[in-house]
């Protein structure tokens, strides 16, 4: 914690408010959102579908916006659509707390979900612009906030939702409203993309669309954000297998999260500065995926075991799945810094806001369809008396990622050039294309993939301008 701590006060205020902004929005969302589906199903005694059509919506208007949320913050400053994105978050968790009807309930959803597609994707830019060429750092400290808020929110939901329902409701709301008047106060403005400088909207998502090395990364880590997944699909349902019904199952369901929560908590900025000093960032992609897939091998020990009936047998029983949990926690953790710097590298300095709402839908759709396979294979293999299957396709897929990867690094894809912020307007980079009388017009940096440990380095060009080898 006291390294945590540390590396916290190294960043400068605007940093220092987007990483608690960051952990109020998943402290909020997650104290909630665990229990919505027990409130319309217990005491508002919907139908099941009507339930899934409720947490649906929620879904689809956020992945479905993530794109138009990024390219308006590009156009209009990434502080407007945090602002609006935290008071429209705060109005549907109120609403949540009062609606019965199926319009309210889906009007209410559609919010929340809308919430996110707009603040998301202005965060994680806002970010980038602000930490520079300490971007890897900034996101590893990023994750930290982000994995708290989820391993605390339930926590705190499920005290509250022993109450009642609309409490918690109320005091997630409150937290979105309150962080809401914070950045209103004291987050800077951040430059937008000046009006003379802004092509047609259809001419800015033109841009991102044909982006092709985005594309292929986007595609190639789409598989990775599949597999991280099953720590709530797979490995739930293969504990529950083990398990049975009961308190055991429920024990040995939040093991899981909780490995996953302190392996973040605990090993994310050391197993970051391990990686900028050993790896290039592209050897830190291909490692990360390739742990990932490596974390489905353990479940492969216990795929034939029956239900445990002792105390003593479920510990061993789970051990593998608590593995399995643990990898994927340290995959991620040698993954996001430099996967979401990498995004800003491909983006070339343009548009990240953009691309990084488009990169949220394309992972997205890629959950949703890799949990429709990953489900149905699951029980496809053990009816047909193959249960070790679908963990050894998923070990297969991590390390079809980790090939993608380095075959896209070694012809140069995770290769691009960023433009240098120029001195006085740090957020520029992230804004939109430099114009003509921009002061750093023309002059580029290469960013993801050199063949140089990932450790900050710094360097003069002939022309004088210096250029730092971090990429935020």
């Amino acid at each position: 914690m006291k390294h945590t701590w540390s590396q916290y006060r190294s960043f400068d205020t605007t940093v220092r408010l987007l990483l608690i902004n960051q952990l109020t929005i998943n402290l909020g969302f997650y104290m909630l959102m665990p229990y919505l589906a027990a409130h319309l199903s217990g005491r508002l005694a919907l139908a099941t579908w009507t339930v899934g059509l409720i947490l649906g919506v929620r879904n689809l208007s956020q992945q479905g916006m993530f794109l138009i949320g990024g390219m308006l913050a590009d156009r209009l400053g990434h502080k407007p659509l945090i602002v609006v994105g935290c008071t429209l978050r705060t109005v549907g968790f109120a609403a949540l707390a009062f609606a019965e009807s199926l319009p309210a309930l889906i009007a209410a959803s559609a919010a929340t979900g809308l919430a996110g597609a707009l603040f998301n994707p202005a965060v994680r830019a806002y970010l980038a612009a602000e930490a520079r060429e300490r971007r890897v750092d900034a996101f590893a400290l990023f994750n930290v906030f982000y994995q708290t808020g989820i391993l605390l929110g339930p926590l705190l939901g499920l005290a509250l939702t022993s109450v009642s329902f609309p409490l918690t409701c109320a005091v997630a709301s409150a937290l979105f409203a309150a962080l809401t008047l914070l950045q209103l106060r004291r987050l800077p403005e951040n430059a937008a993309t000046e009006l003379n400088d802004r092509p047609a909207l259809r001419e800015q998502a033109g841009t991102v669309l044909r982006n092709r090395p985005f594309w292929l990364f986007a595609l190639a880590m789409t598989g990775s954000y599949v597999l991280s997944f099953q720590v709530y699909l797979a490995l739930p349902l293969e504990t529950q297998r083990l398990t049975g019904d009961g308190a055991p199952a429920t024990t040995a369901t939040s093991a899981l999260f909780v490995v996953s929560g302190l392996v973040a908590l605990i090993g994310q900025l050391r197993i970051t500065a391990w990686c900028k000093r050993t790896w290039t960032p592209a050897r830190c992609l291909t490692a990360g995926t390739a742990i990932m897939g490596a974390a489905f091998l353990p479940p492969l020990l216990t795929a034939d075991y029956p239900q445990a009936e002792h105390s003593w047998t479920v510990a061993l029983a789970v051990t593998p799945l608590l593995l399995c949990a643990g990898l994927l926690a340290v995959a991620t953790a040698v993954l996001y810094p430099f996967e979401m710097d990498t995004i800003v590298s491909l983006a070339g300095g343009r548009w990240v806001a953009t691309h990084y709402g488009l990169y949220n839908t394309v992972c997205g759709i890629g959950i949703t369809l890799g949990n429709l396979a990953t489900g149905a294979l699951l029980d496809t293999a053990r009816n047909a008396g193959h249960p070790a299957l679908p963990w050894l396709i998923l070990a297969l897929a991590g390390g079809g990622c980790a090939a993608a990867l380095a075959a896209l690094s070694r012809t140069g894809r995770l290769t691009t050039t960023e433009p240098v912020p120029a001195p006085g307007r740090p957020h520029a980079d992230a804004a939109g294309p430099p114009s003509a009388n921009h002061p750093s017009h023309g002059n580029t940096r290469t960013i993801a993939s050199r063949p140089t440990p990932c450790s900050l380095r710094s360097s003069v060009d002939p022309k004088g301008d210096r250029h730092g080898r971090g990429d935020r």
